[in-house]
């Protein structure tokens, strides 16, 4: 029997992956397809946004959930036994797609594929690596010793490699494909530049992929017969000799609160704590009085998206709920008091 293909999707937060899988969703071409969603959070943002988007490419029984923690800390105790799940069906998926927590090492979950039950199979299709081409620009991340130089120079207190910079050279190093999402917001001339910086973290025939709004064709992301698994000595880890890494450079909690009038105050409450306090990602479902549809909001640094998703269900609480992640630190009181005072509590 031949080794059913897993792609793994991983990229920094707010990289678009969960566009991208949309799109991956709704143009499946006829593959029966699997997904598996890590988040790092208490509330699940991610799968609630993919389910429904192609029910016979995707059901929603076919899309699962991991929240105990980073999918790469966690492989035993959750990825295992859901590929297990996956594979032992009846009738298994022709193709699985993961998708990575924007915390999480791709290296050891692609190692997990060599585990004696996993190997024989499954294999993994090739990892893609989203990149957030306007984050890059503005700089986000300081991809050189030079820009680290610079960095250390205005600031004393950074006498050591950014998490996030690892994290960043660490999704490029195992990477088969990246793809630089967002580049609709981004010159020519900095997107050259962008993919000069990527080539120097990649491996050598590592291809580039411009896209906009995740829109990549599926022929582009599936069918990379990469192996990944037996090729783990070409894709280096800054944690390769501390495999018992984790998480602690990171905050992440939940503010719940109840139906707002208005969106444009919490847009505002948002934009000014994101700015004070650092915070790399806010993310979550709002309820809007008078409005049938329920609100998705994702904040990447500065940039602030809000849409209507699907109507509310009949059985479905109308409630309020933000994931807010940052770097260890976080002023949590100040900010969950800012957000409460916009979104009240749940009833």
């Amino acid at each position: 029997m031949s080794k059913i293909p897993t792609t793994v999707i991983t990229g920094f937060l707010g990289a678009g992956k969960t566009t991208l899988i949309r799109h991956l969703l709704q143009n499946a071409k006829g593959r029966r397809l699997a997904l598996i969603v890590n988040e790092f959070g208490d509330i699940g943002v991610d799968g609630e946004l993919l389910k429904g988007c192609n029910e016979e490419a995707c059901p929603e029984d076919d899309i699962v959930e991991l929240a105990n923690g980073c999918i790469c800390c966690t492989v035993a105790d959750d990825f295992l036994p859901t590929m297990m799940k996956l594979l032992d069906r009846p009738n298994p998926p022709e193709h699985i797609i993961i998708e990575t927590s924007g915390l999480a090492l791709p290296k050891p979950l692609v190692k997990a594929f060599q585990w004696p039950d996993i190997r024989t199979r499954a294999t993994v299709d090739g990892v893609i690596a989203l990149i957030d081409a306007d984050a890059v620009a503005a700089g986000r991340f300081a991809t050189d010793e030079a820009a680290l130089a610079l960095a250390r120079a205005a600031d004393p207190s950074l006498d050591h490699d950014s998490p996030l910079e690892e994290l960043y050279e660490d999704q490029l190093a195992c990477a088969d494909l990246v793809i630089l999402n967002k580049s609709d917001l981004v010159g020519g001339d900095a997107l050259a530049r962008i993919e000069a910086d990527i080539a120097g973290d990649t491996r050598s025939g590592v291809k580039i992929v411009r896209a906009t709004q995740g829109a990549v064709d599926v022929g582009v992301l599936l069918g990379l017969f990469a192996g990944a698994e037996d090729d783990l000595d070409a894709r280096p880890s800054h944690h390769d000799t501390d495999p018992d890494h984790d998480h602690d450079d990171f905050d992440s909690f939940v503010v719940k609160g109840g139906e707002i009038e208005s969106v444009e105050p919490l847009l505002a409450a948002m934009a000014r704590l994101i700015g004070e306090h650092d915070i790399l990602r806010i993310k979550g479902m709002i309820a809007i009085s008078g409005r049938p549809a329920r609100m998705v909001i994702q904040a990447v640094g500065p940039r602030i998206q809000h849409y209507f998703n699907r109507a509310w269900k009949a059985d479905e609480a109308r409630i309020s709920q933000l994931v807010v992640i940052g770097q260890k630190g976080l002023d949590q009181t100040a900010i969950e008091a800012a957000l409460q005072a916009v979104l009240g509590t749940d009833a």
